[in-house]
């Protein structure tokens, strides 16, 4: 049996108009995150982690944001098919441990409903997903409240 570890990024500005979806969870703001899918930037870091866990590119060489067949989709979707191509390797997903980093909205109060729904398109146990959110202390864009950022640790073993 092989342990392996991979990391996940993600990053999105901020813009007027757009409905905001983390963890593939929709907040009542007057304001979402730029990007070519729905711009989950939670889900799209674990979906980077899970990918570097079995060796694979990252989430832009198989949902690129030149394909339209990807514009405004739902990244519970992208997560989804990321988890069939782990297991078509032989990976089990066994944890997930991630950090959003915002200074609005207050992410705190629907940390439970996004680990639900992760745990949904993943097929794991809410209590084997961490989910913790944080601000960024007023520094930078993220902490000006212009941009959005997670980070994600995922587990997976090889049998």
């Amino acid at each position: 049996m092989s342990f392996r570890v991979g990391h996940g990024y993600d990053i999105h500005r901020v813009a007027a108009g757009r409905p905001l979806v983390l963890g593939g969870v929709k907040f009542d703001t007057p304001f979402g995150l730029d990007g070519h899918s729905d711009a989950d930037c939670l889900t799209h870091a674990i979906c980077d982690a899970i990918l570097g866990a079995a060796a694979l590119p990252d989430i832009g060489h198989f949902f690129p944001d030149t394909d339209p067949a990807f514009k405004g989709i739902d990244s519970q979707a992208l997560l989804r098919r990321v988890v069939s191509e782990v297991r078509k390797l032989g990976f089990d997903i066994l944890n997930i441990d991630a950090t959003l980093v915002a200074e609005k909205p207050k992410i705190a109060p629907r940390l439970a409903e996004m680990k639900a729904a992760l745990a949904a398109s993943t097929g794991l146990m809410a209590d084997e997903i961490g989910l913790k959110a944080t601000t960024n202390e007023g520094v930078d864009d993220i902490g000006r409240g212009l941009a959005i950022a997670a980070h994600a640790v995922v587990l997976v073993k090889k049998s």
